[in-house]
């Protein structure tokens, strides 16, 4: 554990370099709030922060940056979370207020939010539509050898799927099978649901049968939305580190993966290698569970740079999911 002295000028360079993006020299961080002792006493402190792995110092500059682990302890010892300032309260307030219409345009649209509150690349997963209960299911004919099967959930969202027909269907057998889907999966969770009771018609069961394979396998799916991309550019100075974290984000398992390992591990903030994801190694993420009458259903976060805005980032992030659970248990 770090004596106060070396805590407030570690602090002190955290948050310079939070601010600033530049390394920090020891006259500065003397006249930091908090520090209180000579230019030569810091310079010494800092060194040894550096000898014990909480600061480095570039080939470059004679100034000094945090490392992971300088950040770690800021973030578990310093950067409780803040309170989000009026202005922001009021846009989430705002948007929330106002978020209506099919679930994936509010969790794009919230993906977007998060993004521009905090000037990082946002994460969004919702839920499974296969852990929300089935609202409405039509099958709809495109050809004589192929249908679309259409399920609309209880939280608005609407999947789709193309199904190859059996031979012989007809108009009428399509209207009798999504009949028979209804009465045996309305009002139930499609991942409660194996098989579809039979309907004494072969034609009409082989088609339930093929559709809801096709459901079940679309509404397996994870709903993934990434906003605020671009700022990643604007974050790193190097092309390759840019190219790596684009790429990554770009892979919708690896963000599922991990969001729900930082989560399982009961972490908010996964630092630098903390995350295991080597090509994200110069960011970190910070996450919270969306939660919907004490059921996780979903998470967000937020992924910059190592040298993000903790306490913003953590404020942000715990307010949005929980306006978030909120919306989707009122249209649950």
């Amino acid at each position: 554990m770090l004596d106060d002295r070396k805590t407030a000028i570690l602090s002190a360079v955290v948050q310079e370099y939070i601010t600033t993006a530049q390394p920090v020299g020891s006259t500065h961080i003397a006249a930091a709030p908090g520090v209180g002792v000579s230019s030569a006493t810091v310079r010494n402190e800092m060194a040894v922060l550096e000898q014990e792995g909480y600061l480095v110092q570039p080939h470059t500059s004679a100034g000094r940056i945090p490392t992971d682990k300088g950040y770690r302890f800021f973030v578990d010892h310093l950067a409780a979370p803040g309170r989000l300032d009026a202005v922001r309260s009021a846009q989430v307030g705002d948007f929330f207020s106002a978020a209506h219409g099919r679930l994936e345009e509010m969790l794009h649209r919230t993906s977007d939010l998060l993004a521009r509150l905090t000037n990082s690349a946002a994460l969004v997963v919702g839920p499974r539509p296969a852990v929300v209960e089935v609202r409405s299911i039509q099958v709809v004919g495109l050809s004589s050898t192929h249908a679309t099967v259409v399920v609309v959930f209880s939280n608005g969202v609407v999947a789709s799927e193309v199904v190859e027909l059996p031979g012989g269907c007809e108009e009428s057998h399509l209207a009798t099978a999504a009949a028979h889907l209804s009465g045996c999966l309305v009002g139930r969770m499609l991942s409660a649901v194996s098989t579809v009771e039979d309907s004494g018609d072969e034609l009409i069961d082989q088609l339930c049968v093929r559709a809801l394979a096709a459901i079940v396998e679309v509404s397996s799916d994870d709903h993934v939305y990434v906003g605020g991309t671009s700022t990643i550019a604007e974050s790193f100075d190097a092309v390759e580190v840019v190219r790596n974290v684009l790429h990554t984000l770009e892979q919708q398992f690896v963000v599922v993966t991990l969001v729900r390992d930082i989560l399982d591990r009961g972490m908010s903030v996964a630092i630098g290698v903390e995350h295991g994801v080597e090509p994200l190694s110069a960011c970190s993420v910070v996450v919270a569970p969306v939660v919907v009458d004490g059921e996780h259903l979903g998470s967000i976060g937020v992924l910059g740079p190592t040298r993000m805005n903790y306490p913003q980032a953590l404020a942000t992030v715990g307010v949005v999911s929980e306006r978030l659970g909120e919306r989707l248990g009122e249209s649950g």
